[in-house]
């Protein structure tokens, strides 16, 4: 080939090529972050039409009230609640054990951990998770309808044990009553961007959620 041969090849800019090197970098990432990095939130990106993370803030209390509720050695069921299980995983204790019920495949990183789930088939599950196995089921029905969190409501009461926590919005508040007899909480979960609906926490036992201002 030609000196003139190789001028006519199209080359990138410095500035041009670091920004892609960045987004490879950051695909690279995503697809398979590094142990210190697994867990963070927002290391899997929100899908936008039905997808919204917890703030870092919601999110670590959420955890801390699973931990306290589940006891040492508890079992903390995570329903369609993604970061609150990176949260608990994120503070690498070792006195609970926590799965994550998700549709999302890109979950399926945290291994034997991850259980694929479909709210459309609510008892759809592995063998392996046996019912009323879980001390507190966390879950976060990802449409805000009655027919969702009627779905939802027939996983959670198969799982837990007896306690719950529910994050849904305050609309829901009279058919989370009547489908699990929660009550809404003080406390007023946030989330990484802003909701259009009025967001709230509900319990069926004596939560610390309901001693916040």
């Amino acid at each position: 080939m030609s000196d003139s041969d190789d001028d006519d090849i199209p080359r990138l800019s410095s500035h041009t090529l670091a920004a892609l090197q960045e987004f490879y970098a950051e695909q690279k990432q995503q697809s398979d972050p590094g142990r210190d990095d697994k867990y963070n939130i927002g290391i899997i990106e929100e899908n936008w039409l039905s997808q919204f993370w917890y703030s870092q803030e919601t999110a670590l209390r959420l955890a801390k009230e699973a931990i306290a509720a589940a006891g040492e050695g508890g079992r903390i069921a995570c329903v369609s609640a993604p970061s609150v299980y990176q949260k608990l995983r994120a503070l690498h204790r070792e006195d609970f054990s926590v799965y994550i019920f998700e549709y999302d495949k890109r979950f399926a990183i945290y291994g034997e951990e991850f259980i694929f789930y479909d709210y459309n088939n609510p008892l759809d599950l592995p063998e392996k998770i046996a019912a009323h196995s879980f001390d507190i089921v966390i879950a976060d029905p990802p449409y805000l309808s009655k027919e969702c969190l009627r779905k939802t409501s027939e996983t959670i009461k198969y799982l837990t044990q007896g306690k719950i926590l529910l994050c849904t919005g305050a609309v829901m508040e009279e058919e989370a009553a009547k489908l699990l007899g929660v009550k809404m909480c003080k406390f007023i979960p946030k989330h990484t961007r802003t909701l259009g609906n009025e967001f709230r926490c509900y319990v069926n036992y004596d939560s610390g959620l309901d001693r916040e201002i």
